[in-house]
């Protein structure tokens, strides 16, 4: 495990109370090793989602005059949802300052985009109390900058809600997707389903959720329509 100093050179400041980013670095399963109560990152993960919420927010008015609003709120949306915040994470390897308890493995912290999402809010809540608004919006800008400006509007818009736009614009009827399988322990399962339409198999897609495991399959349906 990674200690504070190699995070202060990694974010390039001077930690004034360490208590916020041990904080911002324990997951809720240390606690019960620990013996401790509610001394975890939930509170500074509700403080980091809103500072990201504001700045990603700044950032992309400032950036996209062309943007209306709601092209602007689905860009945001993008930029900080759960597989965005986990691959930043990942840049920062911050899965290697992670305290948790004896029954989480490391593999699982670095295999989990929802808890790396939770430790990158939680880990801006932290930088923004300790060292003002200013320093959090750099460090944030850091991150999002590249993604804001190179933003591509068919990004914007999920696989799954891209396939059924396109889909009922050329036949008026829904696809839907069909659980084929399940694989692996309850802590870490893969999920793989098929995108119908018709009863016609358009794609197949596997993910760590039935919800990523449909993303997938239209994306490979939506991959096969454009060829």
């Amino acid at each position: 495990m990674r200690n504070l100093q190699d995070l202060e050179r990694e974010l390039n400041i001077k930690i004034k109370n360490e208590d916020l980013f041990l904080l911002a670095l324990t997951h809720p399963s240390y606690n019960a090793d620990a013996n401790t109560k509610h001394q975890d990152y939930e509170r500074l993960e509700f403080m980091g989602d809103a500072v990201l919420d504001y700045v990603s927010a700044d950032i992309i008015f400032s950036r996209h005059p062309e943007m209306d609003q709601g092209l602007m709120s689905k860009l945001r949306s993008f930029l900080v949802k759960s597989r965005s915040l986990a691959n930043y994470a990942r840049k920062m390897a911050l899965a290697e300052y992670v305290r948790v308890g004896r029954s989480i493995p490391i593999k699982q912290i670095e295999s989990s985009d929802k808890i790396l999402e939770d430790v990158f809010e939680a880990l801006i809540g932290a930088i923004y109390l300790d060292q003002g608004i200013e320093v959090a919006y750099k460090h944030i800008e850091n991150f999002l900058l590249n993604d804001i400006v190179n933003a591509k509007m068919e990004e914007l818009t999920d696989y799954k809600t891209r396939l059924q736009e396109e889909m009922q614009a050329e036949h008026r009827d829904s696809v839907h997707y069909e659980l084929i399988n399940q694989t692996g322990p309850a802590h870490d399962r893969t999920f793989t389903v098929n995108v119908l339409f018709n009863d016609i198999i358009l794609a197949t897609g596997s993910g760590k959720s039935k919800k990523a495991a449909e993303e997938e399959a239209a994306k490979n349906a939506l991959a096969k329509r454009s060829v």
